[in-house]
């Protein structure tokens, strides 16, 4: 069984995604970017899109087991790490950091995971 959630957001309809799918028994959380004036912020705003999406599937930060962060420079990734250690609290995920570039430049951080769908 597989089953689509979409956040509403204009460029689902326009490319032809869904913020998340749950199949398989995971579920799998689109690539994500947020609001805000830094990277900080915008990390943040990502991670509130991700939570909300994980939610409406059932599950939580604490059942995410993949988590990739996408950057156009990684030095930007380092002043995350204090937001990321705090979402993932004492169930960190497998990592990877992929420095390219984003869909707009604005964009400093995109993240996307992947966890595990409840039972």
């Amino acid at each position: 069984m597989i089953k689509r959630i979409s956040s509403g957001g204009e460029f689902e309809a326009k490319i032809g995604y869904c913020r998340a799918v749950i199949a398989g028994g995971f579920v799998h959380v689109a690539g994500t970017v947020g609001q805000g004036d830094d990277v900080v912020a915008q990390c943040k705003s990502a991670l509130e899109i991700i939570g909300a999406a994980l939610e409406d599937a059932g599950a939580s930060f604490a059942d995410v087991v993949r988590v990739n962060y996408y950057l156009p420079d990684r030095a930007e990734f380092e002043p995350c790490w204090p937001v990321l250690a705090q979402t993932f609290g004492d169930n960190p995920p497998a990592a990877t950091m992929i420095e390219c570039g984003l869909i707009d430049p604005k964009f400093r951080i995109e993240i996307e995971v992947t966890a595990v769908a409840p039972t």
